[in-house]
């Protein structure tokens, strides 16, 4: 008997080689288990060659669900997941626009007081002089990407480094909200409002959760077949179709339990949906348009990016507008969850914290810090796991000052893998 066997593509191993008759229910048995194989190899190689991926921060994320749970059972329940889900926004699309700077090597440290900037003018504007809420919101999202702008220009034009540039910027913003908020302190939106309804918003009904669970799902499968057609007509490795349906089925599992436990408290939360979009409209801008592989580009190499025509100036100032606006944005949710804006909120974003769990997010869901490597997808993991901490140990009662402790500890266990990883993937000759 010939020993050719099949290819991934069902083809024979040899031209001309007779290799075994099967019908197309055992060639489609045979793809999955050799997808299922491929898959398990492709984690091997993965953790083997330093690099970090999904399974290992969901591995360290049930970690921290069971901790958590036996300490206090309430953690893991639908109130608190539900809860949770409408806390990761705010900082979730703060940690999507440090995202795109990371991409090219760079830093924003002027996303927490570029945040707070938003939520202040917002108030300011809709509560001191009536400005209709929708204008507002428009005003404060364009704050955002004027400052992104502003550092972007002084870090391309100018060549101030990014890390001084936005030094200052965490201080001059920090400041203006002050000055804008005043001696009145603290002022309250409506809560009824359009801000307000962003993080208090439901959809009951049960259908709603369970649709973008579905459609979720099979975006993913039609995109990743579609992806697999191209590779494979263009002569490149693609993934078996295997290894596509067990992602998908994994995917689904999740989706429909989510939206499931969310059905169980009040339904899908309107700040959820509208972070799913954003990761979703993210991802697409980087990975499936040419501004994309232009930053990815300019991640891998500066002189490189330059010599291969791409303008490096250009997309600098652009991913920092978008840091800028995406940081505008996430200070409205957390104006949102708190109904109101003040100097106490504008200090504690302008001190560091949400930058710090920005940063935190990101870099923890697998984007480096080196540059080049990275997808808002990764947010995601990454900032479920930085407020399941922060919620559990608020459910434990545990003081502030450890809580600075532990996230800064994850912070630097992170950075640290990451650095890690680069040097294994230098040792073998990989950029």
């Amino acid at each position: 008997m010939s020993r050719g066997g099949t290819h991934r593509d069902g083809g024979p191993s040899e031209p001309g080689s007779a290799g075994p008759v099967t019908t197309g229910g055992e060639q489609r048995a045979r793809g999955r288990r050799d997808g299922l194989r491929e898959y398990v190899r492709g984690i091997r190689v993965s953790v083997g060659n330093g690099e970090r991926g999904p399974i290992l921060v969901l591995t360290g994320l049930l970690v921290i669900w069971i901790v958590f749970q036996s300490l206090d059972d309430k953690f893991l329940s639908p109130r608190n997941l539900s809860n949770l889900s409408v806390d990761i926004v705010g900082t979730g699309l703060v940690a999507v626009g440090i995202v795109f700077v990371l991409l090219i090597r760079e830093i924003d440290l002027s996303v927490g007081s570029v945040s707070g900037l938003a939520g202040a003018a917002f108030a300011v504007l809709n509560v001191n002089y009536g400005v209709p809420e929708w204008l507002s919101v428009i005003v404060a999202v364009a704050a955002g990407t004027a400052v992104g702008a502003f550092h972007g220009a002084f870090f391309a034009w100018l060549g101030v480094p990014a890390f001084v540039v936005t030094l200052a910027g965490l201080l001059i913003w920090n400041g203006l909200t002050l000055y804008l908020l005043g001696a009145s302190g603290t002022i309250n939106i409506d809560e009824e409002g359009l801000v307000a309804s962003l993080t208090s918003r439901h959809f009951g009904d049960d259908l709603a959760a369970y649709a973008v669970a579905a459609l979720g799902t099979a975006g993913y499968f039609l995109a990743a077949r579609r992806r697999q057609r191209r590779y494979r007509a263009a002569g490149m490795p693609y993934r078996p179709a295997g290894d596509i349906w067990l992602r998908t089925g994994l995917l689904a599992v999740v989706a429909f339990a989510a939206a499931h436990t969310l059905n169980r408290f009040q339904g899908l939360p309107l700040a959820l949906l509208i972070f799913l979009v954003v990761l979703v409209v993210s991802d697409y801008l980087l990975r499936r348009t040419r501004h994309g592989r232009r930053v990815y580009a300019l991640g891998g190499g500066v002189e490189a990016a330059r010599r291969a025509g791409i303008g490096v100036s250009r997309v600098r100032v652009a991913m920092f507008m978008v840091s800028g606006t995406l940081a505008a944005v996430g200070g409205l949710f957390v104006a949102s969850g708190l109904t109101s804006a003040s100097p106490t909120t504008a200090r504690a974003a302008g001190s560091g914290m949400l930058l710090i769990n920005a940063i935190a997010a990101a870099v923890i869901g697998g984007t480096s810090l080196f540059g080049g490597r990275g997808s808002p997808w990764s947010v995601l993991l990454g900032v479920v796991v930085i407020q399941s901490i922060a919620s559990g140990m608020a459910l434990l009662g545990v003081q502030d000052a450890v809580q600075f402790m532990i996230t800064g500890g994850v912070l630097l266990a992170a950075v640290a893998a990451d650095a890690l990883s680069r040097r294994a993937q230098a040792r073998r000759g990989r950029p």
